[in-house]
């Protein structure tokens, strides 16, 4: 039989296995490498666009907070303006009030009363004055307390003095303006 040495074949085998095996080692290595850099290159450029994003965000949240800061005061601006104007109009509605007030006076202080004084504070009024009798500062009161301008009237003192000599009952009486609102429009 003949024989055959089969060791240099295995042996060279074995060398191209081993060198196949480092070139797929290097191209998996490679591979790897690659697939590495392409994955950091994409998250990079995914950072990269989100933190622009966030700026653009933040500059355009900073533009919209100066927007609401005007806004802010523009408002305030206006309520000021709107307290104003209604200041204004409740002065407008009232500033008649003392002319109807002593007209409305003049219509209801009956024969035999004198008024020495008429002290308004806000919507209180505070009248003194002198009358021949009690029954004429009861009518007095009666007449304010119909008025429709007037309400709430109150007798604070009566006392009998000499004025010029003759004997007269002086008084001082309360009463409230009853405030007529305007409706808007009219006037």
């Amino acid at each position: 039989m003949i024989r055959i040495n089969l060791l240099p074949h295995r042996e060279e085998k074995r060398k191209a296995r081993r060198k196949q095996f480092y070139v797929l080692l290097g191209l998996v290595s490679v591979l790897a490498a690659l697939i590495w850099f392409l994955g950091f290159s994409l998250i990079n450029r995914q950072i990269t666009q989100q933190n622009d994003a966030n700026e653009f965000l933040k500059r355009e949240i900073a533009s919209l907070d100066k927007e609401i800061d005007e806004i802010k005061k523009i408002q305030d601006q206006t309520n000021a303006l709107l307290s104003r104007k209604r200041v204004i109009e409740a002065l407008q509605a009232n500033r008649t009030e003392t002319v109807h007030l002593f007209n409305e006076l003049a219509k209801q202080v009956p024969e035999g009363i004198y008024l020495r004084n008429l002290t308004q504070t806000g919507q209180r009024i505070a009248i003194t004055g002198y009358a021949q009798s009690n029954a004429r500062i009861t009518t007095l009161m009666n007449n304010l307390d119909e008025s429709p301008l007037l309400e709430g009237s109150t007798l604070v003192e009566t006392k009998a003095e000499l004025v010029g000599g003759r004997r007269l009952n002086a008084f001082s009486i309360t009463t409230m303006i009853s405030r007529q609102t305007v409706a808007p429009g009219k006037k």
